[in-house]
């Protein structure tokens, strides 16, 4: 099995590690020189904030709703993806890291819980920095991505994990993709 590990909102939460007071509130980084939107917490997500929205745009939008503006910070993303793929690299065999703030880990032969396993990784990655993660696991890295997702979008029913591990599972995550 295959587990990715993706970080929630990864640079709107490193922000959010060292403002706390902004939990629960709209958020939002910009681009070099403040041009456009690259990182939106789940609250200005709901305000229909798109990705990659030109900051100048949204403006008013920003003011009314008191959404929180940030100019990105890549030396705090790297360190805290650094401390994020510390932590991860402790529970597998072999990992890879496939971007700033997302990995696969690789469970192939092991015999564990994943429920349990990955539960125990969305604990320690919060606990230790800050920064909150879903858990996708299935026998492809393809699949686990899907998983993943699945976790994002469903986190209270998923606590955060979810798993491809039977040809239903598999038909049924694929179906809810289109």
């Amino acid at each position: 099995m295959f587990a990715l590990v993706d970080c929630n909102n990864f640079f709107a939460s490193c922000e959010r590690v060292f403002r706390p007071d902004l939990n629960k509130k709209p958020l939002v980084v910009l681009s070099n020189n403040d041009g456009c939107v690259i990182a939106r917490s789940n609250e200005a997500k709901d305000l229909g904030i798109p990705m990659g929205a030109p900051a100048y745009k949204y403006k008013s939008l920003f003011q009314l709703n008191n959404v929180n503006v940030f100019s990105c910070n890549f030396p705090l993303y790297g360190d805290m993806s650094s401390r994020v793929m510390n932590i991860l690299s402790s529970y597998a065999p072999e990992m890879e890291i496939y971007s700033i703030d997302e990995a696969f880990l690789d469970f192939r032969g092991c015999n564990l819980n994943l429920q349990e396993t990955g539960e125990n990784i969305h604990k320690q990655v919060l606990k230790w920095t800050g920064i909150p993660v879903s858990v996708g696991f299935a026998h492809t890295k393809a699949l686990a991505k899907v998983a993943n997702r699945i976790a994002k979008k469903y986190p209270q029913r998923t606590k955060g994990v979810y798993i491809i591990d039977s040809e239903e599972k598999r038909i049924k995550a694929l179906k809810w993709l289109k």
